[in-house]
């Protein structure tokens, strides 16, 4: 092949290139653009969705309850959960939990299992006050299972271990708790909780 038929083959085959790519230029510019649009549309989506997740868990904070399902974000369950556990809706936040729980958010799930249990070692405490042992005695225990969940998904959770000893001691120095059959409490139940040793003053 000589210098010429070489130099002819070669221009043939630019030529070639360039009426491809120009047929392909447009359709390759449209994928390019459909690509770019959905990815700005997939951007603004979550930033919508962000915005509302803030603005209903902003309501929870202000005391105002908002819809939630196994759809909303793992912050707002979270926060969800909290505001039902303060209203000694139990039932309610142990659900949420169960979604919670099941989104991978470990650090989340553990702080809502413990504002569970303090809530409902709180309602505890109220009933201890009150006299009533037998309705107390659930809750305590009910209680330590939120502060083991708690430490399952964080061990390190040094208040979550913190008030699962109180409450353990709580049932060993009142062994009713555990066992209730109705009657009375024999000491003064406002004592129960100062009078655990290195209880702070208060509730959890």
């Amino acid at each position: 092949m000589t210098d010429g038929t070489r130099a002819q083959t070669s221009r043939r085959w630019r030529e070639a290139i360039v009426r491809l790519f120009a047929r392909w230029r447009s359709t390759l510019l449209l994928l390019l653009f459909g690509a770019a649009l959905a990815g700005a549309l997939q951007g603004a989506a979550a930033a919508l969705r962000a915005r509302a997740d803030n603005a209903a868990i902003a309501s929870l904070a202000g005391g105002r309850d908002v819809e939630t399902d196994a759809s909303s974000a793992p912050e707002l369950l979270a926060a969800r959960a909290g505001f039902l556990a303060k209203r000694d809706e139990f039932d309610k936040a142990r659900a949420l939990l169960e979604l919670l729980d099941a989104s991978g958010r470990d650090d989340l799930s553990a702080l809502a299992h413990y504002d569970l249990g303090n809530a409902l070692l709180r309602r505890a405490f109220d009933l201890l006050e009150r006299g009533q042992l037998e309705p107390a005695g659930p809750f305590v225990e009910l209680a330590r299972r939120e502060y083991r969940r708690a430490l399952q998904y964080q061990p390190s959770f040094w208040d979550a271990k913190y008030n699962l000893d109180v409450a353990a001691r709580l049932v060993r120095d009142n062994p009713q708790l555990e066992h209730s059959g109705g009657d009375e409490l024999p000491a003064d139940p406002k004592k129960i909780w100062t009078d655990i040793p290195g209880a702070p003053k208060g509730l959890p």
